[in-house]
């Protein structure tokens, strides 16, 4: 079944729908939010309540339009409201979870990934405005689309392009600056 259509067996009460859209949104929306918290309790609680604002989406007859990018929205506005209330900005926090994703050609993320530690990528990322971590994570690790992750953010798609373009170039000037400082070691 599509999203489309389990959304609305579940609109119609189908628990088996709802059942199957847990199954294929659990796994995806965790690994996202655990990169975005960087606590997996605190994911999974987050996880619980964006399925929870769905059901009451659903039973206020507000069926959302796209769901993908709704569910994510939910997620990320959540993560926001998290970081406001617990003044969660700790820039020594480190993720201990980034998956291998194979992939046609390689991304910059998965560039980083060989040549750096994760510890090192990770405060890479951190040096990207929280918008553009957001967009890495929602493109490379969610494989949302372009116009999904503007939905999901609630912005233009130009400024999700623009944002994109410039947080992988910020990255590739960090990669070029590694591998010079190597080659110079050599």
């Amino acid at each position: 079944m599509t999203d489309e259509e389990l959304v609305l067996a579940m609109a119609r009460g189908n628990q088996a729908a709802f059942e199957a859209f847990v199954h294929r949104y659990h796994a995806p929306l965790l690994g996202y939010l655990e990169r975005m918290l960087r606590d997996r309790k605190k994911a999974e609680d987050v996880v619980q309540d964006t399925f929870l604002k769905l059901i009451k989406q659903l039973k206020s007859n507000k069926i959302p339009e796209k769901i993908k990018p709704w569910l994510y929205q939910v997620a990320t506005n959540q993560c926001r409201d998290y970081w406001k209330s617990a003044g969660f900005r700790s820039e020594k926090q480190i993720l201990d979870f980034i998956p291998d994703q194979p992939d046609k050609e390689p991304s910059v993320v998965e560039l980083f990934e060989r040549q750096e530690s994760r510890v090192e990528f990770l405060k890479k990322l951190d040096t990207l405005s929280e918008t553009q971590r957001e967009i890495v994570y929602l493109r490379f690790y969610q494989e949302l689309k372009y116009q999904e992750i503007a939905e999901t953010l609630e912005l233009p798609l130009g400024t999700v392009k623009s944002n994109l373009f410039h947080a992988l170039k910020k990255l590739k000037a960090s990669l070029a600056r590694k591998e010079e400082v190597n080659h110079a070691k050599h």
